[in-house]
């Protein structure tokens, strides 16, 4: 799978173009390289672009406002702090996935990819907050997020040739584990959210969790067109009107809401710089690194846009840029939403255009907090029932793929075998690593990139050392990638 210069992300070729300073092609992520347009830079109508856009806002609201909320309730932030951090954790996702999908110079992986707040630096976060105190622990947390991201967004060129490692039996192994270690989210979503939250595990929430999704199956099989599009949106709809008599939903929420609040740079304190934060958040964001290579290349796979270094080294250098500059306006590290992959995947929808739409609708919720008061209204289990749809949708991306892989070899299925039991391992008992020293456990507890990572060290063992003597023995052609010198 190693990349030439010549290919297009289209399919289609071009003449060779002189490389740039960092080795890569010089034609810019997204780049036409045919006649017509590609569906990645369809523009959409107003309508289709805000509704679908609304989507993706509905699939990842969540994922981004649960960081903020566990972060600001360790350090011991007021009800009107914790507000002011939700906020700017909506105002800053949407910031990097404008920069993600519209892009800028050689910034932007210009595909439709939503850009969020890390949960993979929560636990280090919480850490820093106890040792720091509640006075310094932002400040300490956000100078060490700007410096993880300047490292993401100078290694980017380096970190992307990681692509020659991702042959086809690689990529469906993590498309596949991607969509598996998202399930229990939607589960535990269809729950209530959490063990503490008001009927969590009752038979209410599951059934309602089960309503929105069979509404879901059923306005994808009966809807057609682009009201078969939005098969999503109907059915988060259609779960949260029948929460409210249920009791699962209420208006709180958008009665206390600010109308406006302007994000206030730096609110908390200037940033403070410790080495040993700095350390560990580093570790963080090689672990986003690799999770979001892994989920650009399923996002490659599923618009038929293929993601080559290129593109992989521009979207890389955005959520460095965005992951430094989040800190400005209160933000955290952002990094892959691997849940709007599934959505893309389940509507069809593939222009960037419409995940941009849903980047600058995050920017209103953070500008105007009472309209994601309104987005809140849906409740966990809703979610929960979309999710399972979402989240499933993306591991038949990864079969799929696995299917054009060659499993008929047998190194190829012992690649898969390992990479994604080891991938489980954290699914299925949360707390395996827990006696693991902090760098291994940062790493290993994300079952997406324990598995990634295992993949790829299969793949070298398998396919790269001794290649040339293993294809003389008689492995089936198609399973080797050739080697390729690192540079």
């Amino acid at each position: 799978m190693a990349p030439s210069n010549t290919s297009t992300t289209d399919g289609g070729s071009t003449p060779a173009r002189t490389p740039g300073p960092d080795g890569a092609s010089a034609r810019l992520p997204g780049e036409p390289s045919g006649p017509g347009t590609h569906p990645v830079d369809e523009l959409l109508s107003p309508v289709k672009l805000v509704s679908t856009g609304l989507q993706h806002v509905a699939a990842m609201y969540a994922g981004v406002v649960a960081p903020p909320l566990i972060v600001g309730a360790g350090v011991g932030l007021s009800p009107a702090e914790l507000a002011l951090l939700i906020s700017a954790s909506l105002f800053t996702a949407g910031l990097a996935t404008l920069l993600q999908t519209l892009g800028v110079w050689k910034i932007g992986a210009r595909l439709p990819f939503v850009n969020g707040v890390s949960f993979a630096g929560v636990a280090p976060m919480i850490a820093i907050a106890n040792e720091h105190g509640p006075k310094h622990a932002l400040p300490v947390i956000f100078g060490a997020v700007i410096v993880a991201g300047l490292l993401c967004f100078l290694a980017a060129p380096y970190f992307c040739k990681l692509i020659r490692f991702f042959p086809p039996v690689v990529q469906g192994t993590v498309i596949t584990l991607i969509g598996v270690s998202l399930l229990p989210v939607a589960v535990n979503w269809a729950r209530g959210g959490s063990p503490g939250a008001p009927g969590y595990g009752s038979m209410r929430a599951i059934g309602l969790a089960a309503i929105t999704l069979v509404a879901v199956v059923l306005c994808n099989r009966l809807l057609r067109g682009f009201w078969q599009q939005l098969s999503l949106l109907v059915g988060l709809a259609v779960g949260t009107l029948i929460a409210f008599p249920l009791g699962l939903a209420d208006f709180g929420p958008v009665k206390d809401a600010k109308v406006f609040a302007l994000p206030s740079p730096f609110h908390f304190g200037a940033p403070e710089f410790d080495a040993a934060a700095i350390v560990s958040l580093c570790i963080v964001m090689v672990v986003s690194m690799t999770e979001s290579t892994a989920d650009m290349l399923a996002l490659g796979r599923i618009v038929d846009r293929e993601a080559d270094e290129p593109t992989l080294a521009a979207g890389l250098r955005a959520d460095g840029l965005a992951t430094a500059l989040s800190p400005v306006f209160n933000g955290f590290a952002a990094s892959a939403f691997a849940q709007n992959i599934g959505l893309v995947a389940l509507t069809k929808i593939r222009s960037r255009y419409v995940v941009a739409t849903g980047g600058g609708i995050l920017i209103l919720l953070g500008l105007f907090p009472v309209l994601g008061s309104l987005v809140s209204l849906v409740p966990q289990p809703v979610l929960g029932g979309a999710g399972i749809v979402l989240f499933g949708t993306v591991a038949a991306s990864g079969i799929r793929t696995l299917a054009e892989a060659g499993m008929e070899s047998g190194s190829n299925t012992i690649l898969v075998s390992v990479a994604l039991g080891i991938g489980i391992v954290p699914i299925a008992v949360p707390t395996f690593y827990d006696s693991f020293p902090e760098a291994v456990r940062t790493l290993m507890h994300s079952g997406i990139s324990a598995g990634t990572v295992t993949a790829v060290l299969l793949n070298l063992l398998f396919h790269h050392v001794g290649t040339a003597r293993r294809t003389a023995a008689g492995e089936p052609p198609g399973t080797t990638v050739p080697t390729v010198t690192p540079s």
